[in-house]
């Protein structure tokens, strides 16, 4: 019998946020491991689906964790199982597919971009027609927390979503395996729980960035939440 949802921690502080809150509300159970605390990789075949969070290490480490990570979202892949990798979650997703990841031409930290515009996802024809954003909009204000990105790749992933200064900000390779740049997970209390401890983020003004946070906090959880809820029933399991 197959789990309902495996979590995979890059690292401990970054949670499923609104992915636990839609989890909860279905009943759903999942099992999470944490790779900073040297937990394994589960073989991604004995789950419905697969969810791979963030964190500061890169796809292109060689470090043992990261090579089984890439292995194991590979068989993903090959099996065609549901899969949702938000920030480093995507990166490992396109390096697994044959895909690239390098340097951002802009490290993308926070609400808005150097423009002083927000940061913001905009679907493409693609996006507009996935399962993943039925009953959104085409564009969504967005957190951003990432200095690396994907280049183009295999065939059999798609661009859904594009951003202003790093273009590639969600896609889906196969029919079931998705991929998003920027944080749609975010609650209050994990997005306060990073602000101490994350490199980029504890050198910044973290008053402005909880007004930042409050001011669009309403729209983005709504999105955030009917994003989760649409990746649960993509998996069969809502």
């Amino acid at each position: 019998m197959l789990h309902p949802i495996l979590i995979v921690r890059n690292i401990t502080r970054e949670g499923p946020g609104l992915l636990e809150t839609m989890l909860n509300r279905y009943g759903i159970g999942t099992e999470q491991v944490d790779l900073t605390k040297g937990d394994a990789f589960p073989d991604p075949r004995g789950f419905k689906a697969v969810v791979v969070l963030g964190g500061p290490s890169s796809a292109n480490d060689e470090t043992p964790a990261m090579l089984e990570e890439l292995r194991q979202i590979s068989t993903v892949i090959e099996k065609e199982i549901p899969y949702l990798g938000i920030c480093l979650g995507l990166q490992t997703l396109v390096k697994a597919s044959g895909g690239k990841v390098v340097k951002s031409p802009f490290r993308e930290i926070g609400f808005y971009g150097p423009d002083g515009e927000p940061f913001r996802v905009d679907l493409t024809e693609a996006g507009m027609k996935d399962p993943l954003f039925a009953g959104l909009g085409r564009s969504f204000r967005v957190f951003q927390l990432h200095g690396e990105t994907v280049e183009p790749f295999t065939g059999n992933t798609e661009i859904l979503g594009i951003g202003q200064c790093c273009p590639m900000q969600a896609v889906r390779t196969g029919s079931r395996a998705y991929g998003l740049q920027c944080h749609f997970e975010l609650t209050p209390e994990l997005f306060e729980s990073w602000l101490p401890v994350d490199d980029d983020l504890k050198t910044m003004d973290h008053a402005m960035l909880l007004s930042q946070f409050e001011e669009i906090r309403e729209e983005y959880t709504q999105t955030g939440l009917r994003l989760m809820e649409n990746f649960l029933r993509i998996a069969g399991v809502a």
